[in-house]
């Protein structure tokens, strides 16, 4: 990147993390001080100051019942990241089957007529063996009244055999084919049916699992939902230190591929839109969604799950990334997010969030991939 985009990028990360991620290494936060809560915060079982004043106005509940809150929210999320990969995994299966079938469909039809035009043949075979007297040939020859025609006609006699044994041996091939496509038709009906299943049970998991992220940050009170939003700030600030303190950017220099460049353009225009879980744009997506679509794009399509493209995709070193490889967090390869330089991702964090600018170090790093090696 230009000098120019480097200074842009920087700020943007500086922006999102709330503070400039790329300061120096050691910089640390000073907490407030915790003030005794006044009301109970949702799903952490705070009770009520003793002795509050009736009507009073609820002080701020400490940052310890805030940051279970945080961290009761971030599982809820994560675990519907997990279901939203196995919805996207099962939901790809689900069309690779389904075009395997309707291949099949196709090749039982022209086996089918392939079928009628050698019974047709055979057909002919036996009404003009008929009309010859259904004698083989050599009673023919003995009761020829000329056997020198017959003897000349000999070897069209053979090569009709030939052409007969050939006739029933491709009918029987063509009877066997269409027995095989029937039965890797029925098996893929079987397929299809059970992603279909694990497509239900995953877009439920899903929904339970926001609704119940959405409830619980629902019963914050708006200067709750601030502080909780400055938690999870300082959260990532902190691990993006922590990361940074290693001194890996001063290792990563690699240069984006011409693709690579292709695909972060495609990630940086879609900044601001909104995270749907199973969606893959144009005006929506989730965090592999984009990831998948940047590189088609590019003109290099990927794995449309973070599992399959951390499975399938070749593993490069955290120090070797360049712009455009693919950074997959989580021991479970549930989230992924595009490096776009200077320690920094674009990524699609999850629901509630638009796709987003942030440090490269903000989660647990399970690798790097790269699409284009």
């Amino acid at each position: 990147m230009g000098t120019g985009k480097r200074g842009l990028l920087t700020a943007a990360v500086t922006v999102v993390c709330a503070v400039t991620v790329l300061a120096a290494p050691g910089t640390a936060f000073a907490a407030p001080k915790p003030t005794p809560s006044a009301s109970t915060v949702p799903g952490t079982g705070a009770a009520p100051r003793a002795g509050a004043t009736p009507g009073a106005l609820p002080t701020p509940p400490p940052d310890k019942d805030l940051e279970k809150v945080r961290e009761r929210l971030d599982g809820l999320y994560h675990d519907a990241a997990v279901a939203t990969d196995s919805y996207n995994a099962a939901e790809e299966r689900a069309k690779e089957q389904s075009a395997r079938i309707v291949a099949l469909a196709k090749k039982i039809v022209a086996g089918q007529r392939k079928l009628e035009r050698l019974k047709d043949q055979a057909g002919a075979s036996a009404r003009a063996q008929y009309r010859g007297g259904g004698l083989p040939p050599t009673a023919q020859f003995l009761l020829s009244d000329d056997p020198q025609q017959f003897i000349d006609g000999a070897g069209t006699v053979l090569n009709g055999q030939r052409a007969t044994t050939k006739l029933i041996g491709e009918m029987t091939r063509t009877q066997q084919e269409l027995r095989e496509y029937a039965d890797d038709a029925s098996a893929q009906w079987r397929k299809l049916d059970a992603n279909r299943k694990a497509k239900a049970a995953a877009k439920k998991k899903i929904k339970r699992q926001i609704a119940e992220a959405e409830q619980l940050e629902s019963r914050l009170e708006k200067k709750q939902k601030e502080r909780l939003a400055e938690l999870e700030r300082r959260a990532a600030y902190k691990a993006q230190t922590q990361w940074l303190d290693t001194g890996i950017l001063k290792e990563i220099d690699g240069k984006a591929s011409q693709q690579g460049r292709k695909a972060v353009a495609f990630a940086t225009a879609q900044l601001g839109k909104p995270y749907v879980w199973g969606a893959e744009g144009p005006d929506s997506f989730d965090c592999s969604g984009l990831t998948s679509q940047a590189w088609a794009d590019a003109g290099h399509p990927i794995p449309r799950t973070s599992q399959e493209q951390w499975r399938r995709l070749k593993h490069v070193d955290v120090k070797d990334m360049r712009p455009g490889d693919l950074i997959i967090y989580f021991d479970d390869a549930s989230h992924v997010a595009m490096y776009v330089g200077d320690g920094a991702i674009i990524h699609a964090p999850r629901p509630g969030r638009t796709v987003t600018v942030a440090g490269a170090g903000t989660m647990p790093i399970l690798g790097v991939v790269r699409p284009d090696a």
